[in-house]
């Protein structure tokens, strides 16, 4: 893959397969760490079903308080800072217009 070319075809994908993606990388991320889908559903309070649903892509969709509890159980809860970065500061007077 060239550099660059992971944002580029990121954003021809639609929101469903990006989901589904998602839930693909947790389920390999899940196992890597030793974590059982029922483990994760313990500590979570996420049903085993969402947890399939959701590392198989049907539904296309968790809400974001299940997606933080998943990620708290498995010991990654520090990779949500991730999808919303703080702003440095030498952007704070470059914001888009409307």
């Amino acid at each position: 893959m060239k550099e660059g070319e992971y944002i580029e075809d990121i954003y021809e994908l639609s929101n469903g397969e990006l989901a589904a993606r998602l839930g693909v990388r947790f389920k390999e991320l899940r196992s890597a760490l030793g974590f059982t889908q029922k483990d994760v559903s313990n500590q979570s309070g996420v049903s085993i079903m969402t947890i399939v649903r959701f590392e198989r892509g049907e539904g296309c969709s968790i809400r974001l308080d299940n997606l933080i509890a998943l990620l708290r159980a498995i010991q990654r809860l520090e990779d949500i800072e991730g999808v919303v970065p703080e702003m440095p500061q030498s952007l704070y007077g470059k914001r888009r217009k409307r």
